[in-house]
């Protein structure tokens, strides 16, 4: 979708392993400005981001926003495999590469584009100068086997309900064609007008799987208009759910576990700015644990908490806004002492 929303500066590069993916670069004002890398979560695309791609080229800082692998104008593999956190780190490096951005930018990843940005970082380090994690923290490689099952006990145990149900729906092999054939459903849960929704409708086991089939609707939040929902549903059914659900597969069946056996340690931890912001109504991904994922392995850590849900960038934008310019403008600063 870089290519319709974002017309005048978008691409549709074919990289070196012959996936093409698509995206829109803003190039900064000035040389010495920074250039952000905004990348995108499930069920999402460049366009997500619309609201920080106007606000910052208007600051004059440079953007790089792609559509991620399974989204919009990107080619989406129906390969488990083919979602790699290696392989695609390996692909945005060359993204970052081709437009001559070997400096340094700053991440920024929203759900499991807070993922994506942790892989980054550990695959191609030099290929960031801060990072900035979004309603998910960072996300530390380990060669221990993820285990859904274990985390909804838990969650279940600490919080009184479990967080990952979805989780189990995505893992059947039907899951794309489920949320294919209900897409005004999904729209309501993924988007929903209460935060609370995700407490009671999406974490809890087959709670979510009951929501999309029965095709049950809510009216859009106050943060959303129709021409974002229209917009929403024209990119995801584009190329629908199963490429974007990959992303959960690919987790699930732990293909990357064997690059994180003997690591050292201090690959682990980031040593670049960070900033973590969360949201005190992310029911699915509670603030407490995303600080005490991210604390232990960023040495310079900012942390910033909002009101509101998941989607921070859409229900807080100004102020989300203001902290990514701040936390920019703190970044160079600090370089240049």
């Amino acid at each position: 979708m870089a290519l319709s929303v974002y017309p005048n500066n978008s691409k549709q590069v074919v990289l070196k392993d012959g996936t093409t993916y698509a995206y829109a670069y803003f190039p900064p004002k000035a040389a010495d400005q920074p250039v952000f890398l905004l990348l995108h979560g499930f069920p999402s695309s460049s366009y997500d981001w619309h609201r920080q791609v106007d606000f910052l080229a208007s600051k004059g800082f440079g953007v790089l926003v792609p559509d991620n692998l399974g989204y919009g104008d990107t080619d989406s593999p129906h390969e488990v495999e083919a979602y790699s956190q290696r392989r695609m780190s390996g692909h945005m490096f060359e993204i970052l590469e081709k437009e001559g951005l070997k400096n340094g930018v700053i991440g920024v990843g929203h759900d499991w584009g807070s993922t994506f940005l942790a892989r980054l970082h550990l695959w191609h380090p030099e290929s960031l100068k801060a990072l900035v994690f979004v309603s998910v923290g960072y996300n530390a490689p380990s060669d221990a086997p993820f285990d859904v099952d274990a985390i909804n006990t838990m969650t279940k145990l600490a919080l009184g309900f479990s967080t990952f149900g979805y989780w189990k729906l995505f893992e059947r092999d039907n899951a794309g064609q489920i949320l294919d054939e209900h897409p005004e459903s999904v729209l309501s849960l993924i988007y929903p007008a209460e935060p609370e929704t995700w407490k009671t409708d999406f974490g809890p086991i087959g709670a979510a799987e009951a929501w999309i089939t029965s095709d049950k609707t809510t009216p859009l939040p106050s943060w959303l208009d129709e021409d974002f929902a229209r917009t929403h549903q024209e990119i995801m059914a584009q190329k629908g759910y199963t490429g974007p659900i990959n992303w959960y597969k690919a987790q699930m069946q732990n293909i990357d576990i064997h690059l994180h056996r003997d690591l050292p340690e201090e690959r682990k931890h980031i040593k670049l700015p960070t900033m973590l912001v969360v949201s005190d109504k992310d029911y699915v991904l509670p603030p407490k644990l995303q600080k005490d994922r991210t604390s232990p392995f960023a040495k310079d850590l900012r942390v910033e908490e909002v009101s509101g849900g998941h989607w921070i960038q859409l229900e807080q934008t100004e102020r989300f806004n203001e902290l990514l310019e701040s936390f920019a403008l703190d970044v160079e600063k600090r370089a240049k002492k």
